[in-house]
C-alpha cells in the first residue's frame, strides 16, 4: 500500500521542522521536513535532454536534488504530492539507477579512490549479475551498464555526486591529482560509451576541472551551472523565502527584536547575494545558512562554520596573489569556468568554491567581475585569512583586533599605531613569494577584518593602500608607503586634497603617514598630524 505524503504544519501554515544536514529527498518528504519545490526545474532538465553537469558551492543542495532525481525516476509519484511535477506527463516507472556518492571518503593515496569506485561497482554487479568484476574499473562500469540494461529492458540513470571531491582534496600534490584525474576521466569517459544503454545523467561538483582534462570525452556533456534557466535550481530564491517561510521569518524576526521587515534585510545581507550568470539580477541565498538560522533563531556564520577548504589559502599563497584584486580584476567566461589555470589565478576556484560570486558582467568585451556574496562570506574569510597572513607573534595578546577598535573609537591614535607597529616587529613571517604583496595582503587583511566594526574604506594608487577610518568623532586618513618615509606619506595626503572633504567636518582629524621596509620587514617609520 503506498503511504502519503503530506508536509506538517500547524494552524499558521509555519514549518516547524528544517531538514538541516539531511540531503535524502524521500525522508524530507515523508517525515514532513520543510522542501522548496524545485521539481519544475528537475523536470525541465529531464524532458529537454540527456547529459548533464551542475557546479555550485558546497551545501547549497546539489546531493538533494540528486536525491530527488534518484525517487523521480525511481516511480515514487507519491512522493511528488503537491509538487509542480506531480502534474507532469511521465509514465512514473522505475529505472535501474547507479548513484555515484564520492563525498563520503578523504583522498589522500591512490587507492582511496579505487576503493570507492570498486565498492560501488561491487553493489551494482551484483544487483545486475555483471561477471567482469576482474576487469578493470571503467572496463567494470562500461559492463555493468550494458548489463543493468539488457537485465531490466530499461534504460540505466547515472547520478554523480561531487565527481570533484577527490581532485580537490589532492591540490597540492600533483602526482596524486594526476592519477585521479587519469582514472575518473577513463571512468567518466564510460558514459560516452554506454550512450545507447542510458537515459539520463547528472554530474555535480563544487569546481570545474576543465572539459580538456576530467570530461573530455563527454562533448555531449551539458553544463547548466551558468545558463540563466537553471540559475535557481539550487538555493533559496528572495521569492521563495517568502513563500515558504514567512511564519518562520515572523518568529526570527520577534525573537531578536526585529520588524519582520528589518529581518528580511539582515537575511538578505547575511546570506543572499550568489550570483550564477550574467543575465539574473536577483541573488540567490545560501539555502544551509538560511535554514540554521530559522531554525535556531539566531543569527551565525553556519556555513562558514562547516570548515573552509585548506586549499583555498593554498593555492592564494602559492600564486602571491594580491587580495585587494579579488574584487577588481575583471575574467572571462572561459577562465572563471575552469580551475586548470588556478597556478596562474586562484580566482576561478575561489567563485566555484562560493567565496566570490558574480557582481557585474561587461557585455561589450565579456568580462566578468567578483566580489563576495554576502556579510557571512566576507567576514568569515577575511578571519580565516588572519592567521595565515598575518605575522606569528610571540605574545598571543599582542594582537586583538578589539584593541585597534577600541584605539580608533577613543581618538588614540597614537595607540593604534604603536600596536599596529609592535605587531610586525614582533612578528615571525611565513612568507610566501613577494614580501611587497605579502605585506600589501596583510593590510588587506587587517583593514578588511576592522572594517567589520568600524567605517573604514581602501583605495589603492600604484599597488599602495590608502585608508580612510571613520567614526562618529573622528576621522583617520591613513598613507602607506613601501621603502620610502612617514613624510613622503604625509606629503601626499597634503598634495593629494585627502583632507579636503572634511574641511567643515567637526570630527577631529588624524592624518598619518606609514612606511614599511620589506628590507626589515617592520614598520620603520610613522607619523601623525
Amino acid at each position: 500500500m503506498q503511504r502519503t505524503t503530506q508536509l506538517r504544519m500547524d494552524t499558521n501554515n509555519m514549518i516547524r521542522k528544517y531538514p538541516i544536514g539531511i540531503q535524502n529527498f524521500e525522508k524530507i518528504r515523508r517525515e514532513g521536513y520543510a522542501y522548496v519545490d524545485k521539481t519544475a526545474l528537475m523536470y525541465k532538465m529531464v524532458s529537454e535532454g540527456s547529459y548533464y553537469f551542475l557546479s555550485r558551492p558546497r551545501r547549497f543542495g546539489k546531493s538533494l536534488m540528486l536525491s530527488t532525481l534518484e525517487a523521480f525516476f525511481e516511480g515514487k509519484k507519491e512522493l511528488f504530492q503537491g509538487l509542480a511535477v506531480e502534474q507532469a506527463d511521465w509514465e512514473w516507472k522505475k529505472y535501474p539507477i547507479m548513484h555515484l556518492d564520492l563525498n563520503v571518503k578523504k583522498y589522500e593515496t591512490k587507492e582511496d579512490l579505487y576503493k570507492i569506485l570498486n565498492r560501488h561497482l561491487e553493489q551494482w554487479e551484483l544487483s545486475f549479475d555483471s561477471p567482469y568484476a576482474d576487469r578493470d574499473l571503467e572496463e567494470r562500469f562500461l559492463h555493468v551498464v550494458e548489463r543493468a540494461y539488457r537485465k531490466t529492458g530499461t534504460e540505466v540513470v547515472i547520478l554523480v555526486d561531487e565527481y570533484d571531491k577527490p581532485l580537490l582534496q589532492a591540490i597540492g600534490n600533483d602526482a596524486l591529482q594526476t592519477e585521479y584525474r587519469n582514472t575518473l576521466k577513463a571512468f567518466y569517459g564510460v558514459l560516452k560509451s554506454c550512450d545507447r544503454y542510458i537515459k539520463f545523467a547528472f554530474l555535480t561538483g563544487v569546481t570545474k576541472f576543465g572539459k580538456v582534462s576530467v570530461f573530455s570525452d563527454l562533448n555531449n556533456l551539458i553544463d547548466i551551472s551558468m545558463l540563466p534557466q537553471y540559475g535557481s535550481i539550487c538555493g533559496i530564491s528572495e521569492q521563495e523565502l517568502r513563500k515558504n517561510f514567512d511564519s518562520a521569518v515572523t518568529e526570527l524576526a520577534d525573537a531578536n527584536n526585529m520588524t519582520k521587515e528589518e529581518c528580511y534585510d539582515r537575511l538578505r545581507l547575511d546570506f543572499d547575494g550568489y550570483r550564477f550568470n550574467e543575465y539574473t539580477n536577483e541573488g540567490m541565498y545560501n539555502p544551509f545558512s538560511v535554514l540554521n538560522t530559522l531554525s535556531y533563531k539566531v543569527f551565525r556564520d553556519y556555513w562558514f562554520e562547516t570548515g573552509t577548504p585548506s586549499f583555498l589559502v593554498y593555492q592564494l599563497k602559492k600564486t602571491g596573489y594580491s587580495l585587494e584584486a579579488m574584487t577588481q580584476e575583471e575574467l572571462s567566461a572561459d577562465t572563471l569556468n575552469s580551475i586548470d589555470i588556478m597556478d596562474e589565478n586562484p580566482l576561478p576556484l575561489l567563485y566555484q568554491s562560493g567565496y566570490l560570486t558574480l557582481k557585474s558582467y561587461d557585455r561589450r568585451f565579456g568580462t566578468y567581475q567578483l566580489g563576495f556574496p554576502n556579510r557571512e562570506v566576507e567576514e568569515g574569510f577575511i578571519k580565516y585569512l588572519l592567521p595565515f597572513y598575518m605575522p606569528k607573534v610571540n605574545d598571543k595578546n599582542a594582537f586583538s583586533v578589539i584593541s585597534f577598535v577600541k584605539d580608533v573609537e577613543r581618538g588614540d591614535a597614537e595607540g593604534f599605531m604603536r600596536r599596529l607597529e609592535g605587531f610586525f616587529a614582533n612578528g615571525d613571517y611565513q612568507v610566501m613569494g613577494n614580501m611587497e604583496i605579502y605585506f600589501q595582503n596583510t593590510l588587506y587583511v587587517f583593514f578588511r577584518l576592522l572594517g567589520f566594526y568600524v567605517d573604514v574604506e581602501r583605495h589603492t594608487s600604484n599597488g599602495r593602500m590608502d585608508i580612510l577610518i571613520q567614526t562618529p568623532q573622528y576621522v583617520y586618513i591613513l598613507e602607506l608607503k613601501l621603502d620610502q618615509n612617514a613624510d613622503v606619506a604625509l606629503r601626499q595626503i597634503e598634495e593629494k586634497g585627502y583632507a579636503l572633504p572634511f574641511a567643515s567636518d567637526p570630527r577631529k582629524l588624524f592624518k598619518i603617514g606609514i612606511n614599511f621596509s620589506t628590507e626589515k620587514k617592520l614598520i620603520d617609520d610613522w607619523k601623525i598630524s
